[in-house]
């Protein structure tokens, strides 16, 4: 009888990287820095998908400048692929209403009255905080959680990336799978935001005022942006609210992840971050509670479904592994 002898692998060690190329590194990353700073002084955040791909993937590769070259390809190799399925969710988004199925504006209205015994969340909110002739702290505030979701996901991504690639990978799988469930909800079942349902005649008079907090905090440029953004989507796509659902992905994915000696204070900021971005957001006229509780859901659902399916793959794994050794000669 053969004997079946393992051999435990073994990794070539990191050739040593030359002293010049660090220093070469650590300036090159120092200008891209200024260079991105210049730039958001100048222009405000980067919040549009052209100028944040580029932003991550220059700086991902002068982070990686020190490295040999393969490194820099395959940054590319990765990140590109993964682009290119949120330009498509992008410009599918936008086409989801051509089904022409019929738009959700009473029920959700009914949905949020049902959960506040009657009352409409986003006309008490305005009516008891907005003030059309003052920008008030929250509303700069309200703005800057509002146009977070533009750049918190993105940003972990990079850093993901840069620490850990199959987390960064996990984390990408995750955004794009919970991008597409929404961009088929819309398709299927489009929902009115409030202040669609305000314009309609179904509510009283409500404002769209998620960015206009952002004017006093010197960033007029990221307003205008998010702006032109707002006036080419898809307004019938309040269900799921992704805002509401990629805040709570933070949440969820580094609750039990941060170190314990920080818990005390990162934990409890964790689970602000979605429920500030759903006060927010209904505050502004953009969703209703109920849209942020289905994003909610939709995360779980999400999560849930990617765990089974890699422990269905492991398990299949597993189960071949006995064939393929049984196969190999003796």
């Amino acid at each position: 009888m053969a004997t079946r002898i393992t051999v435990p692998d073994t990794k070539p060690d990191t050739p040593a990287i030359a002293p010049w190329r660090v220093s070469v590194g650590r300036v090159a990353v120092a200008v891209w820095a200024v260079a991105l700073t210049v730039y958001c002084l100048r222009y405000g955040f980067p919040f549009d998908r052209a100028n944040q791909s580029l932003w991550i993937l220059s700086g991902l590769a002068i982070a990686s400048i020190a490295r040999p070259w393969q490194r820099v390809a395959r940054i590319f190799l990765d990140w590109l692929p993964f682009i290119a399925i949120l330009y498509l969710y992008d410009y599918s988004r936008g086409a989801a209403d051509l089904l022409g199925r019929p738009v959700q504006v009473e029920g959700p209205i009914l949905w949020d009255r049902a959960l506040f015994f009657g009352a409409d969340p986003a006309v008490w909110l305005q009516q008891t905080f907005y003030d059309p002739d003052t920008v008030h702290w929250w509303d700069a505030v309200g703005s800057v959680i509002y146009v977070s979701h533009f750049l918190v996901v993105w940003v972990i991504a990079a850093v993901l990336y840069q620490r850990n690639r199959d987390h960064w990978f996990r984390w990408a799988r995750a955004l794009i799978a919970l991008s597409f469930a929404g961009l088929v909800t819309y398709a299927l079942m489009p929902a009115a935001p409030p202040w669609y349902a305000s314009q309609e005649g179904l509510l009283p008079p409500l404002e769209r005022i998620s960015t206009r907090g952002l004017d006093t905090l010197g960033l007029s440029a990221a307003e205008r942006l998010v702006d032109q953004g707002q006036a080419v989507v898809n307004d019938v796509a309040a269900i799921p609210s992704l805002h509401t659902a990629f805040a709570v992905l933070v949440c969820i994915w580094f609750f039990r992840r941060v170190p314990h000696a920080q818990r005390w204070w990162l934990q409890p900021l964790l689970v602000a971050y979605p429920i500030a971005m759903l006060a927010v957001l209904v505050y502004s006229g953009e969703h209703y509670v109920v849209d942020g509780l289905i994003g909610a859901v939709y995360v779980v659902a999400v999560l849930g479904g990617l765990a089974l399916w890699d422990r269905w793959r492991a398990k299949r794994s597993a189960a071949r592994s006995p064939e393929v050794a049984a196969a190999e000669p003796t």
